[in-house]
């Protein structure tokens, strides 16, 4: 009823802000309206307008990652804005490998149980209804066979994480340079006022 007419028109309106943020970034727009209004789809909040700190939202339920809401000071600096969004980016690509690692992973291990319950002639429920299972040893043959077929992916996966973290590591540093090198100019501005 109106819960889901609610739930619904809320979904768009977080697909509209966060295309408009992404439009405006893309643009080169400094204008960072679009924050207060941005939220993350599937978590339905955003951090109070008047929050001067990253978010931090419950786990997703694709990827188990804790999805970050990035605050967007509006004295940010092109350098600040490249490193936020180096940040944006490595979260992406974070959400999107482990969302797609982790479906494969329960479909594959819900095949595989399937494959062996039957194989010994029982079937994915037991007479009460209890979800059918596995014992350790057996489960171990999935998870081995998994890893090793995942390896290349998980190998290429690590290459780039690293790649994307050493870029956030090196533009932290020049923004806590940048930060800094204007502190100091402010106070020998202050001091020898």
């Amino acid at each position: 009823g109106t819960g889901q007419a609610k739930r619904s028109s809320k979904r768009g309106s977080m697909l509209w802000a966060l295309r408009l943020r992404a439009c405006a970034c893309s643009q080169g727009c400094t204008k960072k309206a679009t924050l207060k209004k941005t939220y993350i789809l599937g978590l339905g909040f955003s951090p109070p307008a008047h929050s001067h700190n990253d978010w931090i939202g419950p786990p997703d339920k694709h990827s188990n990652l804790r999805p970050v809401i990035f605050y967007v000071s509006p004295e940010e600096s092109p350098l600040e804005r490249r490193l936020r969004e180096a940040r944006q980016e490595a979260q992406a690509c974070d959400q999107r490998f482990w969302a797609r690692h982790n479906r494969a992973f329960r479909q594959e291990k819900e095949e595989f149980i399937y494959s062996r319950l039957k194989a010994k002639g029982l079937k994915m429920r037991d007479e009460t209804g209890q979800k059918a299972t596995l014992n350790a040893e057996e489960m171990a043959d999935f998870y081995k066979d998994f890893l090793s077929k995942n390896f290349r992916k998980h190998m290429q996966y690590n290459r780039d994480w690293y790649k994307r973290n050493f870029t956030i590591t090196y533009l932290m540093g020049q923004v806590a340079l940048a930060r800094a090198l204007r502190w100091l100019r402010w106070k020998k501005k202050n001091v020898g006022s």
